[in-house]
């Protein structure tokens, strides 16, 4: 196998009964929702890009019911900003422990942790990524990362990973003729 996926060397096995589970999703942003640059003016404006089509991808799920949310370890106006054009209630910024975000989010919306998604690049979202129901990261997320989640993207962070996962869960739940 080549590209992204053959950088993987160990993972979890994931089922579209894994997928369908699913129904709160949460990401770290910078290097995933962003390409994880840090862009700065020389007036010290701070700039992230982040892309139209992970935007939709957000919109997508909260049309379809999930819950979403942000977690970050970074604290921005850029950051709320984003999550609130796209209708994001849970934005959790300046974060240290983004495990214990998932805890309480998971009981304020009376889910297991089974029944959460979360989507990161680096070692600060370990814990997180291990306790998830479902786990992923970007095509350029951390080796040690690659080696902990679900799924490693084919899109690298803020090029339309996020959207990736998004279209993975959304196609998981179309197909399941239970429903919710």
């Amino acid at each position: 196998m080549s590209g992204p996926q053959s950088r993987r060397t160990a993972s979890r096995r994931f089922s579209r009964a894994t997928l369908r589970r699913i129904r709160l999703f949460a990401t770290d942003v910078d290097g995933v929702l962003t390409d994880g640059g840090m862009y700065y003016s020389e007036s010290g404006d701070e700039w992230k890009k982040f892309h139209a089509r992970d935007g939709m991808g957000m919109k997508l799920l909260q049309e379809a019911g999930f819950i979403t949310s942000l977690i970050t370890q970074e604290k921005t106006k850029l950051v709320a900003r984003r999550g609130e054009k796209l209708g994001i209630h849970e934005i959790h910024q300046g974060v240290k422990d983004k495990l214990q975000v998932l805890h309480q989010l998971a009981a304020r919306y009376h889910l297991s942790l089974d029944e959460v998604a979360y989507m990161g690049d680096d070692v600060n979202d370990l814990e997180a990524l291990r306790a998830a129901g479902f786990s992923a990261t970007p095509a350029d997320g951390q080796l040690i990362v690659r080696q902990t989640v679900d799924y490693v993207c084919q899109r690298r962070g803020g090029e339309g990973a996020v959207r990736e996962v998004a279209d993975l869960l959304l196609s998981a739940h179309a197909s399941s003729k239970s429903g919710w």
